[in-house]
């Protein structure tokens, strides 16, 4: 089968879709599928072996392209496309707030090079299965272009959406240059208020489209998460399946960790001790033993209204009040960068702040801290929250989309304890900062509570967040498009 995306690990990373597309292809080899995908070779990656070299052709632009082949774990493979002219820039999507200006031509590349590359090997993939935007033609590909094709005709696709936000709107007269008729601009095909949206073509055309969430599945068919797709999403609502996103168990594992000083797992969380000992004195705070007593609250975060940045500005002197150290790791917008620094500048004992990213640090906080804060506007599945839970951090986290599904509250509001488990962190419902500030106090109150808060850490640290179990949801899909019967 054959993947398609703009981004994976270890090759080129900017967010989450990164991190999916660079574990799910090993986790499907390990269930027996012959697993590749497809991302750009961009400036800086000198990994694979030279597969081939073709020419593409996209509309009146034709490029040889170099397809390299890059072995991943258990099994699977990248097939990294070169086009210098297209993929060697500073950026993968453009500089600072302006994006490329031929993205269309970028992505519509890959997306030919590849389903090229898998048409000259005789036998086809089974099933494409396409990211996001930039990888939202590959759908629209096979039922137009590849259409007759003797090998790719007829392949079935699955197109995924991890972030509604991302869309892919461009400017209509790109559809010539993109080999695509006018009859695409159209209401039940691509175009969208004039213009044309890749995204919309990958649901159009995908046999089933999926998303990162079984709730956000739910929620991005609403006006107030549909960021005006809702109508186009419940058309095709039963086509639409949430499965939520993995992580990698290997690299987050507290007692095989190497970035933490010392390794601890579910049996005993002591090391937890040592990680908060480290995180804090890293940070340059105080290390006394108040210091260790005092709950820590961590945050790994792009510093951005999307992440709850809002809340946490409306409510900083509120926050501060709270008997707790916090310790900040990320980068945004500028306004929420001052903020942290300012509140760090004020309180140099309690409050430690790194404007950037290191993952060393980034781990010793899953690990140190006792108390996860992720109070996102919205989010279509969250990882970090899983990373806390794994590391007996407890979660606090609005109630939304892949947090909602992931982080079981320990109020007497939950869902009864019998159908979903026990809890395993802190949630609050209304995107509010009177209630972001409550679920945090909430947490606050039970840390000195240690075997209600032992509880918390050891029924989090046995969920099951691999990507093996989210690649099984992913086989039943494919088995579903296939007509397979199990």
């Amino acid at each position: 089968m054959l993947l398609l995306g703009s981004e994976a690990r270890p090759f080129a990373k900017t967010g989450g879709l990164a991190d999916v597309l660079g574990a799910l292809p090993s986790a499907l080899a390990r269930l027996g599928w012959d697993a590749t995908v497809a991302i750009p070779k961009y400036r800086g990656v000198s990994a694979g072996v030279l597969a081939e070299t073709l020419p593409v052709t996209v509309g009146g632009y034709v490029r040889d392209a170099g397809l390299f082949l890059a072995p991943l774990a258990d099994g699977a493979r990248a097939l990294l496309v070169d086009c210098p002219d297209l993929y060697d820039r500073d950026a993968l999507y453009g500089v600072g707030n302006d994006d490329y200006a031929d993205n269309p031509l970028r992505f519509a590349f890959l997306v030919r090079a590849a389903l090229e590359f898998a048409g000259r090997r005789g036998t086809g993939p089974s099933i494409v299965h396409a990211h996001d935007w930039q990888a939202g033609l590959a759908p629209v590909y096979l039922k137009t272009v590849y259409a007759s094709h003797p090998v790719l005709g007829g392949t079935p696709s699955i197109f995924t959406i991890h972030n509604l936000a991302y869309q892919g709107v461009f400017r209509s007269d790109w559809l010539p240059r993109l080999d695509l008729g006018w009859d695409q601009l159209a209401v039940g095909r691509l175009e969208y208020w004039g213009r044309i949206s890749f995204l919309k073509g990958g649901i159009t055309d995908a046999d089933l489209i999926t998303t990162v969430s079984r709730r956000y599945a739910e929620e991005i068919q609403t006006l107030e998460f549909g960021f005006g797709f809702d109508g186009i999403l419940r058309a095709r609502r039963n086509d639409l399946v949430g499965i939520l996103n993995g992580i990698d168990t290997r690299e987050w594992d507290p007692a095989h960790d190497p970035m933490l000083p010392k390794p601890y797992d579910a049996n005993d969380v002591s090391g937890k001790r040592e990680a908060k000992l480290a995180g804090l004195t890293r940070y340059g705070l105080a290390t006394d033993a108040a210091a260790l007593t005092r709950p820590l609250v961590g945050m790994v975060s792009r510093m951005v209204d999307q992440k709850g940045f809002d809340l946490i500005a409306a409510r900083a002197d509120d926050l501060v009040g709270l008997d707790a150290g916090y310790v900040v790791l990320g980068t945004g917008e500028a306004r929420y960068q001052n903020l942290w620094t300012a509140l760090a500048a004020a309180h140099p004992d309690r409050i430690g702040v790194h404007i950037g990213f290191d993952e060393s640090l980034a781990h010793v906080i899953e690990g140190g801290a006792d108390i996860f804060l992720m109070p996102s506007r919205f989010e279509p599945c969250g990882l970090n929250q899983m990373y806390s839970m794994r590391y007996g951090t407890v979660p606090v986290v609005h109630a939304v989309g892949g947090l909602a599904d992931t982080v079981r509250d320990q109020s007497a509001a939950a869902t009864p304890r019998d159908s979903s488990g026990a809890p395993t962190g802190f949630a609050f419902r209304e995107y509010s900062p009177s209630a972001m500030v409550e679920a945090l106090t909430r947490a606050l109150t039970t840390f000195p509570d240690e075997r209600n808060w032992r509880a918390l850490q050891v029924a989090g640290m046995q969920e099951d967040f691999s990507w093996d179990r989210s690649a099984q949801e992913y086989v039943k899909i494919y088995e579903q498009v296939l007509g397979v019967k199990g």
